[in-house]
């Protein structure tokens, strides 16, 4: 079995590279909903809430996940993330996989369960990632300790903030790809080359919409905060000359 598994926050673009796989002949479960998430998710998001027990808030967008890193996985966490799968894992199809972005909360754990699997990181500007509502924009609803804010950008960034910084703390398998929204966008022939080569599978092309690239610049409310500043210097997004500060508050 070629199991596929795609990580990224809500609003980066993830249902691009599930509808892709989709089309290329990679099973991504039943039944898919119009952004090509795996649903029903209730035991998936019951699992987020089991893992997030067991990560401590520092304080400052700072979070430790030592023990979920240390620690294999809950029998009850298991449990709940292969009855979720049990359409992928029962697929006699040679390759599968799922999309749903509140994978992302639980990845240290889903890399321990599914360690030979392709793992694809999709990622986004967060300046564009922020801009529309998604279930985990309260980070609360999943168990996940952190600052509370009335603001539902500063809420949303902080959320992008903690999965950003999940993803980071996951030591990461040997079958893992990062691949930027933008990148598939505006070059789909170079990014779907890189994830032919990474998969071993050819892949087929999908319409794309390059107004999507960007639409921070002309949006009307708050949608940077400090605490993007590393990862958008990470990520490409902005040059170090850019930074202004060096704090990890969202304030």
């Amino acid at each position: 079995m070629n199991l596929v598994i795609v990580i990224g926050r809500g609003h980066s673009g993830t249902r691009a590279i599930s509808r892709t796989l989709c089309e290329s002949g990679v099973f991504m479960g039943a039944p898919l909903n119009q952004s090509y998430d795996l649903i029903p998710a209730a035991q998936l998001y019951e699992a987020c809430r089991l893992f997030a027990r067991h990560v401590v808030y520092r304080g400052d967008l700072s979070w430790d996940f030592s023990e979920p890193l240390v620690n294999p996985p809950e029998a009850a966490f298991v449990e709940l993330v292969l009855s979720y799968l049990s359409s992928v894992l029962e697929s006699t199809e040679p390759w599968r996989g799922w999309k749903l972005p509140e994978t992302t909360l639980v990845l240290p754990w889903i890399v321990k369960m599914f360690p030979d699997a392709y793992y694809i990181s999709w990622v986004r500007d967060p300046r564009d990632a922020i801009i529309g509502s998604h279930l985990t924009d309260d980070l609360a609803d999943f168990g996940v300790a952190c600052d509370r804010v009335d603001d539902i950008r500063e809420m949303r960034a902080i959320s992008w903030k903690y999965q950003r910084e999940i993803v980071a703390a996951t030591p990461k398998p040997e079958k893992w790809i990062e691949i930027r929204f933008e990148d598939f966008v505006l070059d789909q022939d170079r990014a779907l080359e890189t994830l032919e080569n990474f998969l071993g599978l050819d892949l087929a092309r999908i319409p794309v919409d390059p107004a999507a690239v960007g639409r921070w610049k002309t949006d009307t409310e708050r949608n940077n905060f400090p605490a993007f500043e590393d990862d958008l210097v990470q990520l490409g997004y902005t040059a170090p000359a850019n930074r202004t500060t060096s704090g990890r508050s969202i304030q």
